[in-house]
């Protein structure tokens, strides 16, 4: 299997000084993808990102994993209606045209 966008989760630990525990936890939360290639655990690169957010999230502002999964859901619900709502703006501006 190709690890060109895979990051190894070892690497990721020392980068943002977490443990390989807490990126385990998350990925058992269903809170990040962690592929395994050869016994080695790695993170796809668009999960960086998320990753990061968790982790300040639990870090600086000591928020535990189940807070951390209920803020996760209510981000998603919020990027789906901001789409929702952009869809619906150029509708309407486009019968406001006629």
């Amino acid at each position: 299997m190709q690890t060109d966008d895979l990051i190894l989760a070892e690497e990721l630990c020392s980068h943002y000084k977490v443990e390989l525990s807490f990126i385990s936890s998350l990925q058992q939360f269903g809170l990040i993808e962690v592929t395994s290639v050869e016994e080695a655990a790695y993170v796809p690169q668009r999960e960086l990102q998320k990753l990061e957010q968790i982790a300040r999230l639990h870090y600086d502002l000591d928020i535990n994993l189940e807070g951390i999964d209920a803020i996760s859901h209510l981000l998603d619900r919020i990027k789906s209606m901001q789409s929702e709502i952009t869809f619906l703006k150029n509708r309407l501006s486009m019968y406001e045209r006629r």
